[in-house]
Formats: structure tokens, C-alpha cells, sequence
């Protein structure tokens, strides 16, 4: 396998899976991976009711006298997060995959949270985030702040207008979680400039933006919403719900938005100190397209500094992914293995905070993370149906895997020391 096919396969793609068929041309397999409709919507159920219903059953076995209480929380977020474990594993489309698991990191919602929100966490992905990686980051933003999954993260449902019907009824007031990370994470970056009254005026914007356990999906409350105009970074929006709208919509073609993101797909496929001029480039297709993400994402394709292998370490969840699909181990014969990232410290859909897992390589080289690594690579070649080493290196990496390396690989005691080697290798660790 020459060097620019194993780099496709490992830079934007989640690593070869088995013994997969090799792309002919690279790019055209890139591209051609971003048409059409993302299999995973088109096969699976609605996900919110399912969620909703989990969260209902939960709420009810809670009222009962004390015994015995069924899991459904826990039961609906296990068979979702194997659900995205198995297509991480088995997809046929792992640059479309790479863009799901970026763009959920982006717009973080975490399990850690627990409660509703580990129910609703699939749906989110789902629905949120999946129909959108190759659309625009208008709509992709519009989804995720509407979704029940980050209004209850980030607990914009019980954020009321102080001098709404309801806020002066009742005494209360506003939530700024929600209109924090937005333009601290989600749009603008902390560097934009932004004030707190900037934030304090947002979140009165977002205010009656709320879930309606009925149905499953995001509702205005009139009541609750802060009335009269409101000002945001010089803008100003009308009081309800369209305000909110035209307030994201603002935030989405703002240009410190557009240099944000283009700085966080230029980061994750390039370099932890991306080029400025790389920057600029992938910025100025998201303004000359008005936020199309398959735009965005292609052109990343086409910057020279993309095509220097080794240049990023893998965090965790993709070092973990790269050797189970290099493996072949599906969740039918890997044990628990959704679970296994954890174990590296880096648990699938569970960031510790709002602004998800790091992307840099000194967030992920400690002593006690690397190893974590090693000790992984050891357990994984015991296997019994582990491949010879060389044999797996020529599949998974091909013209990528260096002279030293290979040196130490077939100089190695045993098979399962040579696999070993090969799974903690600088070339498995890097992509």
C-alpha cells in the first residue's frame, strides 16, 4: 500500500479496517464517501420518542415504594452507545464517521451530566449532529441549540426571563450556560470579543427556548421568554422565538465563527500549530459558500499541509478505533469493547466539560496515558486470531511504516511481542 493511500485511510479515515479493498484514487474516495445521505440516518429508527420513553418509565419506577428499579436510562444509553461503536467500527464511509465524531465534539454534550441527558445523548448524535456534517453550519448550529439534548446539557430548559409572565410570577431567571458556550465553543471563540453583557443579552434571547416531553422535540414558551428587543454584539433581535432564530443565523456567518471552525477542522487534520494561511483558506470557502461543511471538508483534502503524514497523534477513542478496525474486532467478538477507550482515558461521549476532548498531543503524551497504551497494545495481540505482525503492518499502514520499526518488529522474541511492538508503534500512535 503506497503512502498517500494509507495516509487517506488513516488521516481522514478511522484506519483500514481488515483486509478491506484499497481506494484507487484517494480523493475521489474521500469525496465520494460525503454524497448522499448518511446510511446510519436512512436505517435507523426515530431516536428522540425511544429517549423520551426511557426518560418516562425511569420517572415513573422512581415513584414507586422501594425495590427493585429497572435501568431504562441506562439500558437506552448502553445499546446507543454500542450502536455507535459498531458503526465506528464497521463503517465503509470513515471520513463521514471522522466528521460525525469532530463535529459531536465540537458541539459537546456529555454523559457525564447523567440523567436525562445520558438518555438523550444517541438521539442527539442522531439527530443533531449526523444530518449535518456535510451540510451547513447554519443548519447544523440551528439543530443542535433546538435539540432536547443540549437544552438539557447545557439547562436552557429552565432558563426564564426575569420579566416574563413566568419569571415575575415566580421569581426566577436566567440560565447563561447555553448562550456562554455558544459563542465561547460553538461560534465565535473566547477571543472574539465579545462581553458578558454580550452573553447576559443572549441568554435573554434563549429564554422560552425549552423541551416538550410530549413530543419529544424542542418548544417555544411565550411566557417565559424575556420580552422587548435585545442587543448582541451590535445587533439588534426582536423579542420571541424568531429572535433566537435571527440571532444564530448572525452567529453563524460571523466571520470570527468562520475563522473558529476553520481553525478547529484546519487543527484536527493538519497539525496541533496549524498553518495561518491554511486557516485563511478553509475560512474563505465557508464565507464564498455561506457555511457548506462538505465544502469546507474537501477542501481540507486539497491543502498540501494535509498530506504530511504522522503530523498528528491520535487521542484515545481514535488510537482505540485504528487498532480494533486494524484487528477486524467487531462488538460481537471484542467483549465490551465500546467500553475500551475508557480504559485510555478517553470514554466515548463523556468529556469532562463543554469544550469536549482536546485535539493536541501534549493533552493525550503523559507517562501514565502512554502506558495505558502499551498495556493495550499487549492485551490486544493475545488474541488468538491476531494477524503475524509484518502481515498486519502491510495491511494497516503499508510505505507508512518506517525502517526502525520494522527493524525492532522482526527482531522481536515472540509473535505476540512483534504485534505488540507494531500496536504501540509511532506509526499506530500517529495518523
Amino acid at each position: 500500500m503506497d503512502t498517500r493511500t494509507a495516509h487517506a485511510l488513516n488521516r481522514f479515515g478511522l484506519g483500514r479496517r481488515g483486509i478491506e479493498p484499497l481506494p484507487g484514487d484517494p480523493v475521489a474516495w474521500l469525496a465520494e464517501q460525503l454524497d448522499g445521505q448518511d446510511p446510519r440516518i436512512a436505517t435507523a429508527e426515530p431516536a428522540a420518542p425511544s429517549a423520551f420513553a426511557a426518560i418516562a418509565k425511569e420517572d415513573a419506577a422512581n415513584r414507586v415504594p422501594e425495590g427493585i428499579r429497572p435501568d431504562f436510562i441506562g439500558t437506552r444509553y448502553r445499546a446507543d452507545l454500542a450502536a455507535a461503536m459498531a458503526q465506528t467500527l464497521s463503517t465503509d464511509r470513515p471520513f463521514r464517521e471522522r466528521l460525525v465524531r469532530f463535529w459531536t465534539n465540537h458541539f459537546t454534550v456529555s454523559a457525564r451530566a447523567g440523567g436525562r441527558v445520558l438518555a438523550i445523548l444517541g438521539a442527539y448524535v442522531q439527530e443533531a449532529i449526523r444530518p449535518h456534517v456535510t451540510g451547513s453550519f447554519q443548519d447544523m448550529l440551528m439543530a443542535v441549540m433546538r435539540h432536547p439534548g443540549m437544552l438539557f446539557y447545557l439547562e436552557n430548559d429552565g432558563s426564564i426571563g426575569p420579566r416574563s409572565v413566568v419569571g415575575l410570577r415566580d421569581k426566577k431567571g436566567l440560565n447563561e450556560n447555553l448562550a456562554r458556550e455558544c459563542l465561547e465553543l460553538h461560534t465565535l471563540g473566547v477571543s472574539a470579543g465579545y462581553s458578558q453583557a454580550d452573553v447576559t443579552s443572549f441568554a435573554r434571547v434563549l429564554t422560552g427556548w425549552g423541551v416538550d416531553y410530549s413530543k419529544s422535540a424542542f418548544v417555544f414558551r411565550p411566557t417565559w421568554h424575556e420580552p422587548g428587543e435585545k442587543t448582541v454584539l451590535g445587533q439588534s433581535f426582536p423579542e420571541g422565538e424568531a429572535g433566537g432564530v435571527a440571532a444564530l443565523k448572525f452567529l453563524a456567518g460571523h466571520p470570527a465563527t468562520l475563522s473558529h471552525i476553520a481553525t478547529r477542522l484546519v487543527t484536527h487534520f493538519t497539525s496541533d500549530t496549524p498553518n495561518p494561511r491554511d486557516v485563511a483558506t478553509i475560512a474563505g470557502v465557508l464565507r464564498d459558500t455561506h457555511g457548506d461543511l462538505r465544502a469546507a471538508s474537501m477542501a481540507v483534502t486539497r491543502l498540501e499541509s494535509a498530506w504530511q503524514p504522522m503530523t498528528k497523534l491520535r487521542d484515545p477513542i481514535d488510537y482505540a478505533i485504528a487498532v480494533f478496525r486494524a484487528l477486524d474486532i467487531t462488538l460481537a467478538d471484542g467483549g465490551q469493547v465500546e467500553n475500551l477507550p475508557g480504559v485510555l482515558g478517553e470514554p466515548f461521549w463523556n468529556p469532562p466539560l463543554p469544550n469536549g476532548w482536546g485535539d493536541s498531543a501534549p493533552e493525550w503524551t503523559g507517562g501514565e496515558a502512554m502506558v495505558r497504551r502499551a498495556d493495550f497494545a499487549w492485551q490486544l495481540a493475545g488474541r488468538p486470531a491476531a494477524p503475524p505482525a509484518m502481515v498486519l503492518a502491510g495491511r494497516a499502514l503499508g510505505d507508512l511504516l518506517s525502517p526502525r520499526t520494522r527493524s525492532q518488529v522482526t527482531e522481536a522474541s515472540t509473535p505476540r511481542d512483534a504485534l505488540a511492538l507494531l500496536l504501540a508503534s509511532p506509526e499506530f500512535m500517529r495518523r
